[in-house]
């Protein structure tokens, strides 16, 4: 039984909390309804739980409430994406209950949850049922409910979970495209999986890593600067190994001790975890093929994995290269012109028209709130203008012009052309209110297209979809699905281009090729005469290519 958290305890709650998360993050990464390459709510959810974890386990205070503070700007500062965000707000309302208090008993743990609930429905202009919020409401109700029967907050909270974790299954009933997809709400299943390790650190029960993996982080925070650390030459392993074997028993018995003293010469960064059926094994080494052989000898291969991570270090290189050349955060500036870029060719264009400031983002690799604050305060500038260009990032964006003490406004742009058709009316002259209601206005006049490929088969809204086929999207909504690009996106613009259309602008993505891009250019020339055509290479990645329609 425990009757009250201190604040060694409650630290231990966010530590296995935060390992809980990262252990299951590629799990609730598949979690994600649209079957397009956006998997990231595991992805921004952990990058939040673990900046928040970073910043507990460097205060040494003993003062629950003190940590609460802690732990509640580690949350705002690392988060990214949309659940990140709503993470940060729940525990934001859940830390600011206990901000007085040095310990805690089961009253207050459960008013602590619902406080979170509070605070998150507030932070959310237009609240969904069936998400991450749903579960963490209910959740906050079974903490009112339970803690009028207990004082044992292992007993309360194994009850939560409990709660939490119906509610989680339920989410497909209250949200139609996650039963029309059959999966639950991958941000609810991210938190489910924090709540897990708050229970299990009260058991005095320890969460291992189970992974050690290349931190996304990596990809858009410039503290992290690998080329200037260590050379593509210079790793001695080159390939990240993981299998899992079940035991047989007509093969060779395990010996904990023994494997792990054989495992060890086939490389370094050595991970052993097993229970009576199966070994989960993870190892740097030169040669896979050796690891997968000697774990023959126990039994049957079940996952095997293997990364090359020396490709790996080249594309962080490359990334954070272009990262650097692109960089502007230092330039000062009267008034800041911040926008969202994925790929080469957007960032010049927003340079081009205007973008005082550049940040390398988008789909996948969504930028903090820190991020977007720190290149606020960099520039010294005294007004801000934000340009998220990505649904994903807007209350990222939101929360960092909420915090800057510069004047700072969003202009809620979704997509890259909604992003530059905005940019195109900023007037450097206007007041920050007239530039934001006349971009503001833009953003209405814009439809916003994209081609892109399905990672599995599935049904959305009608629409049979089959992997590696393309489909067309409007704004976020796939409209068409068909294994020739071309006629995806011929499909496309016949739905985005009405009678009255102006002009249609062409971003041509990386991964793209000429003879498609003239193929489509000709086609809406000998079929659209009255409307101007606008290509641009954009060399953005995930997209071979986006429209915009005026």
């Amino acid at each position: 039984m425990v009757s009250e958290i201190n604040g060694k305890l409650f630290a231990e709650m966010i530590i296995q909390g935060a390992q809980n998360l990262s252990n299951h993050a590629d799990l609730v990464d598949s979690l994600n309804v649209y079957p397009v390459p956006d998997g990231d709510t595991g992805t921004n959810m952990n990058l939040t739980m673990t900046s928040g974890r970073e910043a507990v386990e460097q205060n040494l205070s003993q003062h629950i409430g003190e940590l609460g503070k802690t732990f509640s700007k580690g949350l705002l500062m690392g988060a990214r994406g949309n659940s990140g965000v709503i993470l940060s707000q729940i525990f934001r309302g859940f830390c600011k209950q206990l901000e007085d208090l040095e310990v805690i008993n089961a009253q207050q743990l459960a008013d602590s949850f619902q406080a979170g609930v509070d605070t998150a429905y507030k932070a959310i202009l237009k609240p969904v049922e069936g998400t991450i919020l749903t579960v963490a409401r209910d959740a906050g109700a079974a903490a009112q409910a339970k803690v009028t029967e207990t004082t044992d907050c292992i007993e309360l909270l194994s009850f939560i979970v409990a709660e939490a974790e119906k509610s989680l299954e339920n989410t497909p009933n209250l949200l139609p495209v996650l039963k029309e997809v059959g999966v639950v709400d991958s941000g609810g299943k991210g938190l489910v999986l924090v709540y897990e390790g708050f229970l299990s650190a009260l058991k005095g029960e320890t969460i291992d890593a189970q992974v050690t993996k290349l931190d996304k982080d990596t990809l858009v925070n410039e503290a992290h600067d690998f080329h200037g650390v260590i050379n593509t030459e210079d790793i001695e392993f080159g390939y990240c190994t993981e299998m899992m074997v079940r035991f047989g028993k007509d093969k060779k018995a395990f010996d904990e001790q023994q494997f792990r003293n054989d495992m060890s010469a086939f490389g370094d960064s050595l991970l052993v975890i097993n229970d009576d059926e199966i070994v989960k094994v993870h190892v740097h080494t030169e040669k896979p093929g050796d690891v997968f052989n000697y774990g023959q000898q126990y039994g049957e291969l079940i996952k095997l994995k293997v990364e090359n991570m020396r490709e790996q270090h080249r594309e962080v290189v490359k990334k954070e290269e272009s990262n650097s050349s692109n960089n502007t955060a230092s330039h000062e500036v009267e008034t800041a012109v911040i926008t969202i870029s994925m790929g080469d060719g957007i960032s010049e264009l927003f340079k081009s028209m205007g973008a005082t400031h550049v940040i390398s983002g988008g789909q996948t690799m969504n930028p903090s709130t820190e991020d977007i604050v720190k290149v606020i305060e960099q520039s010294k500038c005294k007004r801000a203008i934000i340009l998220p260009n990505n649904k994903n990032i807007m209350m990222a964006s939101e929360q960092a012009a909420s915090i800057v003490d510069a004047e700072a406004v969003v202009v809620p742009s979704k997509s890259i052309p909604q992003g530059i058709a905005a940019l195109f009316n900023y007037d450097e002259a206007d007041s920050l209110s007239d530039n934001k209601a006349r971009m503001n206005e833009t953003l209405s006049v814009v439809s916003s297209g994209a081609i892109t490929y399905a990672v599995r088969d599935t049904k959305i809204d009608g629409i049979e979809i089959k992997k590696d086929e393309f489909m067309g999207l409007i704004e976020d909504k796939i409209v068409t699905s068909n294994p020739v690009l071309i006629d995806a996106a011929q499909s496309l613009l016949e739905t985005m281009i009405a009678e009255d259309s102006e002009i249609v602008t062409l971003i041509v993505g990386a991964e793209a090729n000429q003879s498609e891009t003239e193929a489509i250019v000709s086609w809406v020339e000998a079929n659209y005469e009255d409307v101007e055509l606008d290509v641009h290479q954009g060399d953005q990645p995930v997209y071979p290519y986006l429209f915009s329609v005026e």
